[in-house]
Parts: C-alpha cells; sequence; structure tokens
C-alpha cells in the first residue's frame, strides 16, 4: 500500500474531528499521481474528489490510500506519501508514524489554489 497523508508543519492532520484545509489542485496532484492506480479512502474524504475517481473501503490493503481521519497498519505501507501545508494550523489529531526508518525518495513543490507552496515528499523503505 501507498499511504497518503496531508501534514502541517507540526505533522497535524485534523482538529475537533475536521481536515485542517483543503486545496483543489492538490487534489488534482494527487490524482495525477495515482493515474492508472487505485486510490481508495473512506466515507469522511470521498467528497473531497471528482465522482469515480476513488473508491471507498474500510479495508485498506494495496493500492494507493488517502487517509485523513484514520490511520493504517504501518507494516502494510511500502510508501508514504506526504503533502505539507508549510504552515502550522490547529490540531488534536497527529500522523503518529516515525519517518526515522524511511528513506526520502522524492520532493516537489507546487502553487496549489489555497496554498502559496504545497511540498509532496515520497517516502520509501
Amino acid at each position: 500500500m501507498k499511504l497518503i497523508v496531508c501534514l502541517d508543519d507540526k505533522n497535524g492532520m485534523l482538529f475537533n474531528k475536521r481536515r485542517q484545509s483543503r486545496d483543489k489542485i492538490l487534489i488534482e496532484n494527487m490524482l495525477e499521481l495515482c493515474k492508472g492506480k487505485s486510490l481508495y479512502t473512506n466515507e469522511y474524504s470521498v467528497t473531497l474528489f471528482p465522482e469515480n475517481s476513488v473508491a471507498v473501503c474500510e479495508d485498506f490493503e494495496t493500492g494507493f490510500v488517502f487517509a485523513e481521519n484514520f490511520m493504517v497498519d504501518e507494516d502494510k505501507i511500502q510508501e508514504i506519501i506526504i503533502y505539507k501545508w508549510n504552515r502550522v494550523y490547529p490540531a488534536d489529531t497527529f500522523f503518529n508514524i516515525s519517518l526515522d526508518n524511511w528513506n526520502l525518495a522524492e520532493t516537489v513543490d507546487f502553487v496549489g489554489s489555497s496554498h502559496e507552496k504545497i511540498t509532496r515528499e515520497r517516502y520509501v523503505r
């Protein structure tokens, strides 16, 4: 599985059970990254995506998995793709996987629709 998450500068994911931010160009970038491969998420996140571009699933094993309000078993993950907002938002739910045993394979910066800079990092084992 290739896990995809969006994080602020303190690894925050959610505040009061709500996403910190949303950006339509980030979603387009994510869909392009996954082009030709399955992209899964849960009911909470499906509304971010154009109709029929993602599959709703609760038991994640393979493919790309976008996680906003849940985490998956780290042993099932082959890659972690992190979109960084490059700012600090209020947060009470944080990304809990240490990247100490992961290698940064790629970094890409781009301009979003609501953020002047979004960074995409790809980590591999």
